[in-house]
C-alpha cells in the first residue's frame, strides 16, 4: 500500500472515531516499510490527527508513533490539544511524558519546540495545571517542598533576574520522567520558555480563584466537547470549524 492510501485509510479511521485501527495502520507501515517511511507518514498527515493518535496513549506499552514523532510534529499537534475538553489534563500529561522522555532522546528538543510555536506556554501550563503551587514554590526556593516556602509571588522582572541561579537540587534527584522533571528541565535548561509557562500559569490559576473562565484576550479557547474519553475512542467534535477535523 503506498503512502497516500495509508493516509487516506488513517484519516478515515479517526474520522471514524476508530483510534486504535488508526494506529494499528501506522504501526503496520512502519512494520513493512521501516521508520522512515512512518515519519513521512506522519509529516504528512494534519496536526490534529497526530494528535487524535498520540493522545490516545497507553502507559503499559510503547508506541511506535510515539517514538517516530519529530519535535516540530508533536510541537504542532500538543499546541492544539486544548481543543478537546479534558478538564483532568491526564490525556495531555500522559503524550507528553511518554514522547518527552522516550528512550533515547532529548526532551530539550521538544521543549524547545513547543516554545517556539505560538500556544506552547499555554499548552505547558496546562500540564502544570494541577501542580500550580508546587511549581510556584519550585519558582521561589528551587525545590518542590510547600514547607520551606513563604508563599511569596515573585514579580517577573525578579524571576527573569534570577533566571540563570545554580540549581538547588540536581536533575537526577528528581528524574521521575514526570512533571517535577519537566519543570526543572524548563527552569535550569530553557529558563525564558519557564517563566512564560509560569506566567500563563498564574493567569489561569488566578481565573480559577475568581471562578471565571480565562477570556479570548487572555487565552484563546477552543470550541470542543468531549464525548468519549476511552482509549481508542474518539473524544471529542468541533463544534465551530471552518475545516473538518477529528476533533
Amino acid at each position: 500500500m503506498n503512502h497516500l492510501a495509508i493516509i487516506e485509510k488513517t484519516q478515515a479511521l479517526i474520522a471514524a472515531g476508530d483510534i486504535v485501527g488508526a494506529e494499528s495502520a501506522l504501526v503496520a507501515l512502519a512494520d513493512a516499510q521501516g521508520d522512515g517511511a512512518l515519519i513521512e507518514v506522519l509529516a504528512q498527515l494534519p496536526p490534529k490527527d497526530v494528535l487524535a493518535v498520540i493522545r490516545e496513549y497507553d502507559n503499559s506499552r510503547e508506541s511506535v508513533v510515539n517514538m517516530a514523532i519529530t519535535p516540530g510534529q508533536f510541537a504542532r499537534a500538543v499546541v492544539i490539544e486544548k481543543q478537546y475538553r479534558d478538564l483532568t489534563r491526564s490525556h495531555l500529561r500522559g503524550m507528553m511524558n511518554a514522547v518527552i522522555f522516550r528512550a533515547g532522546d532529548e526532551p530539550l528538543e521538544f521543549l524547545t519546540a513547543m516554545g517556539d510555536l505560538e500556544g506552547g506556554s499555554e499548552a505547558l501550563a496546562d500540564y502544570f495545571e494541577e501542580k500550580w503551587s508546587r511549581v510556584e514554590s519550585f519558582a521561589r526556593c528551587g525545590n518542590f517542598d510547600a514547607a520551606e516556602d513563604d508563599g511569596a509571588i515573585v514579580p517577573e522582572d525578579d524571576l527573569r533576574a534570577n533566571a540563570y541561579a545554580r540549581p538547588k537540587i540536581e536533575r537526577d534527584e528528581v528524574a521521575d520522567q514526570d512533571w517535577m522533571e519537566l519543570a526543572w528541565l524548563l527552569r535550569y535548561e530553557l529558563p525564558d520558555l519557564f517563566i512564560e509557562m509560569l506566567v500563563v500559569l498564574r493567569a489561569k490559576a488566578l481565573a480559577f480563584e475568581q471562578g471565571r473562565d480565562l477570556d479570548d484576550g487572555e487565552l484563546d479557547d477552543g470550541k470542543v466537547e468531549t464525548r468519549d474519553t476511552d482509549l481508542g475512542k474518539a473524544t471529542a467534535v468541533v463544534l465551530d470549524s471552518d475545516e473538518e477535523s477529528a476533533i
